[in-house]
């Protein structure tokens, strides 16, 4: 057995690797894109959604309304917001019927996921491009030695945070003065 050393660090070595190979110009258009819109939905399934849940949670906490599609309390979306939708393959299926639907309303889809062939890709207004394997096993990408499509879903978590600071930045918020939008009955 694997010393668990040996897999944070095969784990932090992949990571690097992605980040390395992103475009800048891309993730600041999303910046753009957040910063504009009224309001930010999110799409994802599985761990995907999980780590979007996450970024939505962050946004919130800047004062950008954010919400993820289904939330209970999920407004109405206008041409006015933002979807992003998260899916390495861009083929799955919920997120890629959310986008078909937000498309067709008028609502800018941004799509974080690893083919511009996709049809999540070729829907989208704007796309970062996280080239790593996805269960569609194209050539290309950027292969990983995690099970199943972890590393895309570590990635998402962790450009979220990066979007967060670079909103942060370009915002001029206090860090100090994000906690008057944190939860506090917790």
């Amino acid at each position: 057995m694997k010393d668990i050393q040996d897999n944070l660090n095969l784990i932090l070595d992949e990571i690097t690797t992605v980040f390395q190979v992103l475009d800048a110009s891309e993730i600041r258009a999303l910046v753009q894109a957040i910063i504009h819109a009224d309001k930010v939905f999110v799409t994802g399934v599985g761990r995907v959604l999980l780590s979007l849940e996450a970024f939505v949670k962050r946004l919130n906490h800047l004062g950008i309304p954010a919400y993820y599609v289904g939330q209970i309390d999920e407004p109405c979306a206008t041409g006015q917001d933002l979807l992003i939708v998260a899916s390495n393959s861009g083929e799955s299926l919920i997120p890629l019927s959310i986008a078909r639907k937000a498309h067709s309303l008028g609502v800018p889809v941004a799509y974080i996921g690893s083919s511009r062939e996709s049809s999540a890709g070729k829907l989208a207004d704007l796309t970062v491009l996280v080239p790593v394997s996805s269960k569609r096993c194209e050539t290309g990408r950027i292969q990983s030695r995690q099970p199943m499509t972890s590393l895309f879903e570590q990635v998402l978590l962790l450009l979220g945070d990066a979007i967060a600071m670079a909103i942060i930045e370009q915002e001029q918020l206090v860090p100090g003065e994000l906690w008057k939008c944190h939860a506090n009955l917790e």
